[in-house]
């Protein structure tokens, strides 16, 4: 650290520091959609934030929550429970919003505190682990306090400076982010094609209303398919226990072409550090073991907790913990991709049983219906898709590089060992 450099109070540098509530009426008067978010702990991950249970409020309720609008800049730092110590930076495009009682709003005075660089300073694994045993030290649940808060000790170096840090990491961010939104994109496409074959039978509707060798040939140019995949494809309809269904299609349970297996637990005290993710009943692994208990390609489903329904695709090996899994060596025949968007598009999570702490175990998944079109037509809707999920694991595994990059970069910047007084911030690579 050199002599420019000052440790700081972050009580003295912010012009605001609390948390919200939660409106009146609780999760009854949440909106699906609406113009004010309400950011709760569960939307706030480490320099991430997540639209996972997003839930948005009326205006009534908005204005009565005005003091804890948030504003462009400000960071977001979970202050409660097993989230507590998440932070991030308020993201810009789910604003006007407000924070319920379990999120704090910390705000910057900007002349004194870059806040891109006060959310890279508390995603610090020193300030990260500061955070998680102050918040433990109390007699019941975790917590942060404002005074705790208040009292924060932040190395702070010129403002310049400060910029340029938060410029690096940010960059290396915004090519995660990008990675992020590209395989949001594919998986998009995948599932629409998944559902135009096998939920709303797009091919099947359009070849009972073809009346001659040109239409086919139309059709299948608009279904973006060969004709050869089109011929496949049965030309009428049939009566079956759901409905109306391709002929020739058989109903089976999901139990009859896979057996879902439920994963082996393990605890904190067991993990040995490694790069080998653990699933449990989290929308991202926790931790990471030196051992798998799994072969990939595997979909994960957590198994209970709020998330208990939660659809996962890894193509590295696992520890499978608190969840079920389906992977190539529990099957006689995975259509891997076909089985994951199957399952993401059921939204399972309807399946959840059990008040205090919801689950789902594979016993209910094979209780699952499906529609058995035939290894022909499974195969060539694997063929067409494999590739989306290919750039997929391509982009997945550049972001693992970038990560450990910026976690590498994080500690030497703000320490001051990477001295970036010279850099000129035009100069940055994006």
């Amino acid at each position: 650290m050199t002599s420019e450099w000052e440790n700081v109070k972050l009580g003295n540098v912010t012009s605001k520091i609390g948390s919200g509530s939660t409106p009146r009426g609780g999760s009854k008067v949440y909106l699906k959609d609406g113009e004010y978010a309400l950011f709760r702990s569960q939307n706030v991950l480490n320099n991430s934030f997540s639209k996972n249970g997003l839930v948005y409020i009326d205006s009534e309720a908005a204005k009565k929550l005005q003091n804890v609008n948030i504003e462009r800049s400000d960071v977001l730092l979970n202050i409660t429970g097993d989230s507590v110590a998440r932070v991030c930076k308020a993201p810009c495009e789910y604003l006007p919003a407000r924070v319920n009682q379990h999120v704090a709003i910390i705000r910057t005075i900007p002349s004194k505190l870059d806040s891109s660089y006060l959310n890279y300073y508390l995603n610090s694994r020193s300030m990260q682990n500061y955070m998680l045993t102050i918040a433990s030290a109390g007699a019941t649940r975790n917590a942060l306090t404002k005074g705790m808060i208040d009292d924060f000790d932040i190395s702070v170096p010129p403002l310049q400076t400060q910029k340029k840090i938060a410029h690096i990491l940010s960059t290396l961010d915004d090519k995660i982010e990008l990675n992020r939104k590209m395989n949001q994109t594919l998986e998009e496409m995948a599932q629409a094609l998944f559902k135009s074959w096998f939920v709303d039978f797009d091919p099947i509707h359009a070849k009972v209303n073809a009346s001659s060798d040109a239409d086919f040939n139309l059709i299948a140019k608009e279904l973006g398919i060969s004709r050869e995949i089109l011929d496949w494809f049965p030309d009428e309809f049939e009566e079956s226990e759901l409905g109306m269904t391709p002929k020739g299609w058989e109903v089976k349970k999901f139990g009859d072409i896979v057996t879902p297996k439920k994963g082996k637990s393990i605890t904190k005290k067991t993990i040995i550090e490694g790069d080998v993710p653990v699933v449990a009943g989290g929308l991202t692994p926790a931790y990471y073991h030196n051992q798998f208990n799994v072969e990939a390609p595997v979909i994960t489903i957590s198994a209970s907790g709020a998330n208990a329904g939660f659809v996962n695709l890894y193509n590295t090996n696992i520890w499978a913990s608190d969840c079920s899994y389906i992977n190539s060596t529990n099957s006689d025949y995975v259509l891997t991709h076909y089985i994951y968007l199957r399952l993401k598009q059921s939204e399972i999570t309807w399946m959840q049983q059990g008040a205090a702490q919801p689950h789902i175990y594979p016993s209910h998944l094979k209780r699952l219906d499906i529609v058995d079109a035939g290894t022909k037509i499974w195969d060539d809707f694997e063929n067409l898709i494999t590739p989306m999920f290919k750039k997929i694991t391509i982009n997945k595994t550049e972001t693992q590089t970038l990560q450990k990059t910026r976690d590498a970069l994080l500690p030497k910047l703000l320490s001051g060992e990477l001295d970036v007084s010279e850099l000129e911030l035009d100069n940055v690579a994006h």
